[in-house]
């Protein structure tokens, strides 16, 4: 039997329905929505996608969407500047920098310039560290968004072996640790790894993280497993592809992603839940704030 595909575009949409429902309660309550800034840096094409595709859904759930588009010439110390200005702006929940950044910017410095508790794509490392010691905040939105598809589902990753495709600071890392949290058994393969083969066709449950496609081949898949596939770049024919040859995958999988429509609306609909969540946690425990 062909695997079920996991809808990330109709969980995405009861997520932002609820984070709607919360803002309005709120609003009844006389309490400003939240508000979160997207800063872009240049004119990256992929980049403005993504940053329309947030601040469209920022319309859609009642958060308010503070628009920074800058040059690419923009100086690191002025995006520092601009993010100290955020960081004291009480109208700002949360802040996100698109990335990436240009060349001349230090990535990593851009990150940790950003309050934590406004940090809503769950990059600092203080939110990282959080997530490490079993104590998680602000969570990195794209794992979060698959922890949410495997509950919604139903799939219980406790006792599972997964594989995490690729070791990135964005996904693969803090994956990691969002499976070990609830009660997985994870391997987690790299550009250095041997046998990629072995290590996945070992995995009760895949998420492919590393941005190459078709990296993980159909075959490869355990009958039965759950694929989750983050990965997306496009072909030579310019068509938007995952990290696992889907058709193939799919018939060996119980369950998969498909590429686009699985994952990528889901880090969307996190976002706005981590920015309803940082403005709450400002609003409502002010003390806990670092």
């Amino acid at each position: 039997m062909p695997a079920q595909i996991i809808d990330g575009k109709k969980v995405a949409a009861k997520i932002r329905e609820k984070v709607k429902t919360r803002i309005q309660q709120s609003l009844a309550k006389g309490q400003n929505p939240p508000g979160l800034a997207v800063v872009l840096v240049g004119g990256d094409p992929a980049s403005q996608v993504y940053v329309r595709t947030k601040r469209k859904a920022c319309a859609q759930t009642g958060i308010r969407s503070i628009e920074h588009d800058l040059p690419a010439s923009t100086s690191e110390e002025d995006l520092l500047d601009l993010i100290d200005e955020l960081n004291n702006d009480e109208s700002v929940d949360g802040i996100l920098v698109q990335l990436p950044l240009p060349p001349h910017m230090e990535t990593s410095k851009v990150i940790e310039r950003i309050n934590p508790d406004k940090d809503v794509d769950g990059f600092h490392p203080y939110n990282v560290g959080r997530l490490a010691q079993r104590l998680p905040r602000l969570r990195s939105c794209t794992p979060y968004g698959v922890m949410e598809l495997f509950n919604h589902y139903g799939i219980d990753v406790k006792g599972q072996h997964a594989v995490v495709v690729g070791a990135s600071n964005i996904v693969g890392r803090p994956m990691t640790m969002e499976l070990l949290l609830h009660g997985a058994t994870v391997s987690v393969t790299h550009r250095f790894t041997t046998d990629l083969a072995a290590h996945v066709g070992r995995a009760d449950i895949v998420v492919a993280a590393a941005g190459k496609a078709g990296l993980v081949r159909g075959e490869w898949i355990k009958p039965g497993a759950v694929v989750i596939d983050v990965g997306l770049s496009r072909d030579e024919e310019g068509k938007l592809r995952g990290d696992v040859e889907f058709e193939a995958a799919a018939e060996r999988a119980s369950m998969i992603t498909p590429v686009p429509g699985g994952v990528g609306p889901m880090t969307v609909a996190m976002l706005m839940m981590n920015t309803l969540e940082a403005a709450d946690l400002r609003r409502n425990h002010p003390a806990m704030s670092r």
